[in-house]
């Protein structure tokens, strides 16, 4: 379902990309010699830079199609991936943001090595390492340069190695400066783009949102039964602790942004000004399939979609005018591969730089070879995946269920890494056999779905059952050995006081500026949403 761009859509194209890679030059004079530098931006980001990154990393090519797509089948349910803020970020917030900023973490490999041992800190680095790389930055690279393609008509090689050399440009000589000013950039042109989108193809609806809301009342409620195929909410509630947690707290794509923050008030504050950016998000990855559906099904515009991933690009053709909307779409669009391309390849690079080369190869480098290995690192990444991406039309299937895999071996890893921060008693052995236990588990579900299997239940329950699985190993294997020395747990374990000790350390602040105010703002307005549109 192509269109054709006109001279002022390419323009506006082109010279918000140009703009995204000068930002990211300009930002990489910014940065130091010093790995810490390279890797963290020397502890120097403010929230804002911290909310904004936050927010354009964890949006994608696929998640906007599809997301997009699901809920234009599916309804306002789908608004459950976007929406389901208050307790994961909660979590990140009150446990995980205090416990890394005190002990100065650097990596989440890191954590997981001092918390326990190296063991535990090298499984997180090598599978890591090849998921970044294989199972969502080719993916990425492939489904935007492929999605890009069949919007506009362009080439697709011409695509994907054009975009793999502008992200290269300033990822890899700027390293996470140059990635987080940038993310800031293209979170304004995703968000601002899809705004204007969505009120002008709103606006083309007879009575707005209130009419499509009478057409299909049914459609327009987060709830969603415990057996629905795509987003059964209690599934939502079983993920929490799991995949959702795991994803913003104990992911070094995301949580990088906040361990280079200047302080742990501008850690917490990014957070909830993501939050905050993040209750108009579905306005832009979700919302539109509701009038692309209303468009069709209630108004009789045109013909039902023949795949629902074909939203997007109908809302594109039919909704938006020709004057230079497409191209801010597509600009915001080609920002959020871009974003998330760049964060992808950051963190490899700093994982394979402090986790794997300065620990196990190369233990007495300098900082300056730590940090050439880094870039050499990010380059790599980027190279791979631009020549892998092509065969995902050959095995996509593989990637798939890669793609799945992932997310059950996610469910261990934040499983250990909690028990390592609410349990004193959970030692060295607990962890290791808990990830084991997590290997093992997750390369048996991943034969069954590749094998054909269908699972009994939704993915998230058996997620859940996995965790509850992966704690009872941790607790008896940690229970069979000895205790940890209290040195080494002592200073990973969390505590009430943790709450308020950046207070006492740091500048007082004058009441607009407290961080409690603004959280207790942003989870008011969490609870109504949830209240409205229950």
């Amino acid at each position: 379902m192509d269109f054709t761009l006109s001279a002022i859509d390419i323009t506006i194209i082109l010279v918000s990309l140009l703009l995204v890679v000068g930002v990211g030059l300009w930002a990489s004079r910014k940065q130091g010699r010093t790995a810490r530098d390279y890797f963290l931006a020397s502890g120097r980001l403010p929230w804002w830079i911290i909310g904004a990154a936050f927010v354009s990393t964890s949006v994608s090519s696929e998640q906007i199609v599809g997301t997009i797509g699901q809920a234009y089948q599916h309804g306002m349910g789908i608004a459950n991936w976007e929406w389901w803020l208050l307790p994961v970020y909660s979590v990140l917030i009150i446990i995980f943001i205090p416990v890394y900023l005190r002990n100065k973490i650097s990596t989440v490999p890191e954590l997981l090595s001092r918390r326990f041992n190296s063991a535990c800190g090298d499984i997180y680095s090598y599978i890591m390492l090849f998921a970044y790389i294989f199972v969502f930055l080719v993916p990425v690279l492939y489904g935007g340069s492929l999605t890009f393609a069949s919007l506009t008509g362009w080439n697709f090689y011409y695509i994907l190695w054009g975009m793999i050399a502008l992200v290269a440009a300033y990822t890899v000589k700027g390293g996470l400066m140059s990635v987080v000013w940038t993310d800031a950039l293209q979170c304004l042109m995703l968000i601002g783009g899809g705004l204007l989108l969505f009120l002008v193809s709103l606006h083309q609806v007879p009575g707005g949102w209130d009419a499509m809301v009478a057409a299909n009342p049914e459609r327009f409620h987060l709830y969603c039964a415990p057996d629905h195929e795509v987003a059964p909410f209690l599934g939502v509630l079983a993920g929490t602790i799991g995949l959702f947690v795991f994803y913003s707290a104990a992911n070094q794509v995301m949580v990088q942004r906040v361990l280079g923050a200047r302080s742990r008030w501008d850690g917490i504050m990014g957070i909830i000004f993501a939050g905050f950016i993040n209750f108009v998000r579905p306005l832009v990855t979700c919302f539109l399939g509701f009038i692309v559906y209303h468009w069709i099904h209630e108004m009789h515009q045109a013909e039902p979609l023949e795949t629902v991933d074909q939203a997007f690009a109908f809302s594109l053709r039919y909704l938006a005018p020709e004057w230079g909307l497409r191209g801010v779409v597509l600009a915001g669009f080609i920002a959020a591969v871009m974003s998330t391309v760049s964060a992808l390849a950051n963190s490899t690079a700093t994982i394979f730089s402090l986790d794997v080369y300065k620990k196990l190869i190369r233990p007495d480098a300098s900082e300056r070879a730590v940090v050439s290995v880094g870039r050499a690192a990010s380059l790599s990444s980027l190279l791979i995946a631009g020549i892998v991406a092509p065969q995902v039309e050959r095995f996509g299937g593989i990637f798939m269920y890669f793609q799945q895999g992932i997310t059950f071996i996610a469910t261990p890893i934040i499983t250990v890494i909690l028990a390592g921060i609410f349990s004193r008693r959970v030692n060295a052995s607990g962890a290791l056999a808990g990830l084991i236990a997590g290997i093992i588990t997750t390369v048996v579900l991943l034969a069954l779905l590749i094998a054909g299997v269908e699972m009994p239940m939704h993915w998230l329950y058996v997620g859940f059952f996995q965790q509850l699985f992966v704690l009872a190993v941790i607790v008896v294997a940690s229970l069979m050995t000895p205790a940890p020395a209290t040195e080494v747990a002592e200073p990973f374990l969390w505590r009430p006081a943790l709450l308020t000790e950046h207070v006492r350390l740091e500048a007082p602040r004058p009441w607009y500026a407290r961080a409690l105010l603004w959280y207790a703002l942003f989870a008011a307005i969490w609870f109504y949403l949830y209240w409205k549109f229950w």
